[in-house]
């Protein structure tokens, strides 16, 4: 198990730095040809062009096809993945004061490294913004439209469901999933049903069922659907963009990887005693998928399995600490939205101020939570935050569209983050609570 387990972070390692490397191939194509030009329009229609878009009616799309049949047979279990394991997760544990002891470290630890990454973000955003870094002016844009903004605070009316058919027939109400989810569990437990009980049986059988499905799906496709997606996000992208936006660029990839290679593997270190480096290495291959599909929800199958089997959490405790923090853990995204916050502010010409930016990243806290682990996703609920300071100008929603055209990239990292830092909540209340298999994690 654990060579197949080597064999696979191989091959999602060759196929990111395949894919990277014929995106950027095919990106430098596109900028001497021009992206009107007939030739690149031949290439584009038969490997990158997205065929359900307008436009895409004749066109083939292989690499878009192929990635895309890959995400969703990883979204198609999303709903009974995440509704089983919670059920059994909290249902098995008889003792009421675990369960209590599990659920407040979880959401504990979630809060704290996400408090710590929005500090980091804040602070460092705040000096490049009053260095004049962000004052940046942006050509050739139209300003963002269609948007609209909310109250953060909506977050917690969508957690309780009015409908449950409506809550298990789409992929973006999680919360309410998990939330129904918790229920069942904590209902099955205060009635004292045991694990051969038909509703226990039943979500131990479709679990099953849903891990066989997966393994097939990530060890046979998994390394080519890495490939194609990397590939033809890189290719299709336009080089110009990067530059009015590159400071925004630069300081949010790097703040994401300090925290992902150095947070990260500290705070296993210093809450686990275990080997950071070990848990990276580990770890690489759920940061590599996470990066290729843009979605938490995708990856979650392979961080589950990664946890459980690499790295020696209990399979209780990764059940339940996982699916929460696909949803609820959101560092990469928190760090994203404060940096893209205060750029906007510095093209708009905002003054930002100790409590602007402590409003922000409160803001960022809130909508961070509510975000869907899909891709694209963070961008989008941007302007939430926007709203709820003020950011609304003219320049500041040019800048803003740009954060839209080019931010994908900046996603796929925000993903690795996200999915990384789930697995490090995981290793870590395992620990405190000894349901973590320290041979297994070293072996």
């Amino acid at each position: 198990m654990k060579n197949n387990s080597n064999r696979l972070a191989v091959k999602m390692l060759i196929a990111m730095v395949a894919g990277i490397a014929v995106g950027l191939g095919f990106m430098l194509l596109r900028e001497k040809l021009g992206a009107d030009s007939a030739v690149w329009t031949t290439i584009n229609n038969l490997l990158f062009q997205d065929i359900t878009a307008k436009g895409g009616e004749k066109a083939i799309g292989l690499f878009y096809i192929g990635g895309q049949l890959f995400v969703k047979a990883l979204q198609l279990v999303i709903v009974p993945m995440v509704f089983t394991s919670i059920i059994m997760a909290i249902g098995t544990i008889r003792d009421a004061a675990t369960l209590g002891r599990v659920s407040l470290k979880t959401f504990g630890w979630f809060l704290m490294t996400t408090v710590v990454a929005l500090v980091l973000a804040g602070a460092v955003a705040l000096i490049c913004f009053n260095a004049g870094v962000f004052n940046t002016t942006i050509e050739g844009l139209s300003a963002a439209s269609g948007s609209t903004g909310a109250n953060p605070l909506n977050v917690i009316l969508n957690i309780v469901p009015s409908n449950i058919g409506a809550t298990f027939s789409v992929n973006n109400a999680v919360l309410s999933l998990i939330f129904l989810a918790i229920v069942i569990g904590l209902s099955l437990n205060k009635l004292g049903y045991d694990s051969s009980c038909t509703i226990s049986k039943l979500c131990k059988e479709l679990s099953e069922v849903v891990v066989t499905f997966l393994n097939f799906v990530v060890n046979k496709f998994g390394p080519i659907a890495v490939f194609m997606l990397l590939s033809r996000t890189f290719a299709t992208y336009g080089i110009n963009y990067l530059k009015p936006a590159a400071a925004y660029v630069i300081l949010t990839v790097a703040l994401l990887l300090i925290y992902l290679f150095i947070g990260y593997p500290l705070y296993i270190m210093i809450t686990t005693k275990m080997n950071p480096f070990t848990f990276i290495k580990k770890i690489f291959k759920v940061v590599v998928f996470g990066f290729s599909t843009s979605s938490s929800a995708a990856t979650l199958p392979l961080n589950t399995e990664t946890n459980v089997k690499d790295l020696g959490v209990d399979h209780q405790v990764a059940s339940f600490v996982l699916p929460l923090g696909m949803t609820v853990n959101m560092d990469g995204t928190a760090i994203m939205q404060v940096v893209a916050t205060l750029f906007l502010a510095g093209v708009g010409g905002y003054e930002v101020t100790i409590p602007n930016l402590i409003v922000i990243m409160v803001l960022a806290l809130i909508a961070s939570v509510g975000t869907p682990a899909a891709p694209g996703a963070g961008a989008v609920i941007l302007f939430t935050i926007l709203s709820g300071v003020g950011f609304t100008g003219e320049a500041a929603m040019m800048g803003y569209a740009l954060i839209l055209a080019i931010n994908r990239p900046i996603e796929m990292l925000v993903t690795s983050l996200n999915c990384a830092g789930d697995s490090v909540a995981a290793v870590t209340v395992a620990k405190s609570e000894g349901k973590l298999d320290e041979e297994v994690f070293n072996s």
